[in-house]
């Protein structure tokens, strides 16, 4: 099978997981990227306040999503660009919390998906003093980008899979996380715990 997937990055108004204000979206398909998207969330109410620590790190302010679509509008949106693929994130465990809590706190139905977790392969196949995303990625040749912007952290998501894949000759993400000896998981409808804020 091909390296097929689609790397996905949220960023957040505040401590709460249900709280997406942005979202990106890079798919890749036979070890390539081959298209990227990424918005603004208005996040759910009762989850929409932003805390100054989070504007600091992505620059996001309220006045910013005022007008964009809410949780439930751009849901499908994901969806759509995700397919059926396997999602990857770094601290994958953060982003689905954030998919996972953003559905309970509307009433949306979440998705099911497999996901695996870029920050596990890198512990695995890199030999770093840092694990968090900017230093994984310029790992993988992807250095120097906007960490915090959800289209970019996202993009270096891909790289850093794309790049492990090739270096323990994977030839899709299943043989990729059975090499290195990581888990492809998934998004239950199970209530699951919160996973809390995490600076990758």
């Amino acid at each position: 099978m091909p390296l097929d997937f689609t790397a996905i990055d949220f960023e957040t108004a505040n401590s709460s997981n249900a709280s997406a204000c942005a979202v990106g979206l890079v798919r890749v398909r036979d070890g390539r990227i081959v298209d990227k998207a990424g918005w603004l969330i208005r996040p759910p109410a009762g989850h929409d306040v932003f805390f100054e620590l989070n504007v600091r790190i992505h620059g996001i302010q309220p006045e910013d999503v005022a007008d964009a679509a809410t949780w439930t509008q751009q849901l499908g949106d994901i969806v759509a660009f995700a397919g059926d693929d396997i999602l990857v994130a770094h601290n994958a465990g953060f982003d689905m919390a954030v998919l996972k809590r953003a559905c309970d706190a509307t009433g949306d139905d979440c998705p099911a998906y497999r996901y695996a977790c870029s920050l596990q392969v890198a512990r695995k196949v890199y030999q770093l003093e840092s694990y968090r995303l900017p230093f994984v990625a310029a790992e993988a040749g992807f250095a120097d980008f906007p960490h915090h912007n959800a289209t970019a952290d996202a993009l270096a998501c891909a790289h850093v899979m794309i790049d492990a894949a090739q270096r323990v000759g994977a030839a899709d993400i299943e043989a990729l996380t059975q090499a290195v000896g990581v888990r492809v998981s998934q998004i239950t409808t199970a209530e699951a715990p919160a996973v809390s804020f995490a600076v990758a």
